[in-house]
């Protein structure tokens, strides 16, 4: 039995010091986050369509809608999309908070163009001329150098 014991933990220190059994403490733990996780994208879901409800209860009694309005909404509507993508697939684009971060600038440059002096416009137009390029650069380098999982099929397509 000793024998057993030392030849077992022979093979997990062969294996490595990352190698170790899936125990039922770190079952549970894993289980824990996941739910926690889940919980807060409910939690963001809902509280997206209830500000978006809002905007649009709020274009509604003002009996206009204005360009910033629709980049609001639009706004929630990315939001909603990347927690979607997340609760499908379990892993979130860099891109998306991205497309978040230009839509929420050109938001601020329009709503706030009178108020802002030329420098902080040119800021925010510079700001998202570089998001604009960072996204661009993502985006080709996931096109030109897949993911090993991500190449077999891009090999498969070609």
């Amino acid at each position: 039995m000793d024998r057993e014991i030392s030849t077992q933990l022979n093979t997990d220190e062969a294996a490595g010091p990352n190698h170790r059994a899936n125990t039922p403490a770190k079952k549970l733990f894993k289980k824990s986050i996941h739910a926690v996780e889940f919980i807060g994208l409910v939690i963001i879901a809902i509280a997206t369509v209830i500000a978006g409800a809002h905007a649009v209860v709020i274009m509604y009694d003002n009996g206009t809608v204005t360009l910033g309005d629709l980049l609001l909404l639009f706004l929630y509507l990315e939001v909603l999309a990347m927690v979607a993508i997340y609760l499908d697939s379990g892993k979130l684009p860099v891109r998306l908070p991205l497309y978040i971060a230009i839509i929420a600038l050109a938001r601020y440059l329009i709503l706030d163009m009178k108020e802002i002096s030329e420098w902080e416009m040119i800021a925010v137009a510079v700001t998202i001329i570089l998001i604009t390029l960072s996204t661009l650069i993502l985006r080709f380098g996931h096109l030109k150098y897949p993911y090993q999982q991500n190449r077999r099929s891009a090999d498969r397509d070609s």
